[in-house]
């Protein structure tokens, strides 16, 4: 069965010579994997940008229940990054962003919500001038929501020193700036990820993550 659908890309690997296999958050049918052919090849023109991570698309997809590989009808660009990809920050935390995602949304069905709160948080990343050093910080605390387990009581015990800038960054918006010394930023960074480890079992470690700590 088609179905037509927006999509955000976690991360893709390559397959045999000229194809992928690409893991979608899809906003209809949640988490997915497929299998593009050819995208690779000589004839596809750089349509493998399509599927970097966190690109943004509208695709139509054939669905079957319980097959673990999909295969996408169509595939077009929904929303064209104009600063994420060219800025060294962005670029990173994005880098970083895609990592968490992949390691940390396994849902499969319809997940509106959390589908449009990464969909529109990475629209609000790539458009913001200043004050993105936070980002990272702010979409993983938020997105705590979304993925069932949230900020509790126990956790603002583990940062007693940093409880205000927490609360802070988890209820201001994206575009409010939030003076966070690079130590602390750090710091909050190490225990989030931590937090989240706590709660997702096959989290695991990030590879992306010294990478962004050299930049910010």
């Amino acid at each position: 069965m088609l179905h037509k659908t927006r999509g955000i890309v976690f991360k893709y690997f390559k397959y045999r010579d000229t194809s992928i296999i690409a893991k979608i958050l899809t906003e209809k049918l949640g988490l997915q994997t497929y299998i593009v052919n050819g995208i690779r090849s000589k004839n596809a023109r750089g349509k493998i940008a399509l599927f970097q991570p966190l690109s943004l698309l509208d695709l139509i997809v054939y669905y079957k229940p319980n097959a673990e590989i999909n295969r996408i009808s169509e595939v077009k660009s929904a929303e064209l990054y104009q600063n994420m990809p060219y800025k060294v920050i962005k670029s990173s935390i994005g880098v970083f962003l895609a990592e968490v995602l992949y390691k940390s949304v396994k849902e499969e069905g319809e997940i509106t919500e959390m589908f449009r709160f990464i969909y529109d948080s990475m629209i609000i990343l790539d458009q913001l001038e200043t004050g993105f050093e936070n980002f990272h910080l702010q979409f993983m605390l938020k997105f705590t929501k979304y993925l069932g387990f949230g900020i509790d009581s126990a956790f603002m015990q583990e940062v007693p020193l940093l409880e205000s800038n927490v609360r802070k960054l988890l209820f201001a918006r994206y575009d409010e700036h939030i003076n966070i010394s690079n130590e602390d930023r750090r710091s909050l960074l190490n225990l989030i990820i931590g937090f989240y480890k706590t709660h997702i079992d096959s989290f695991g470690e990030l590879k992306s993550v010294n990478v962004l700590q050299e930049v910010l």
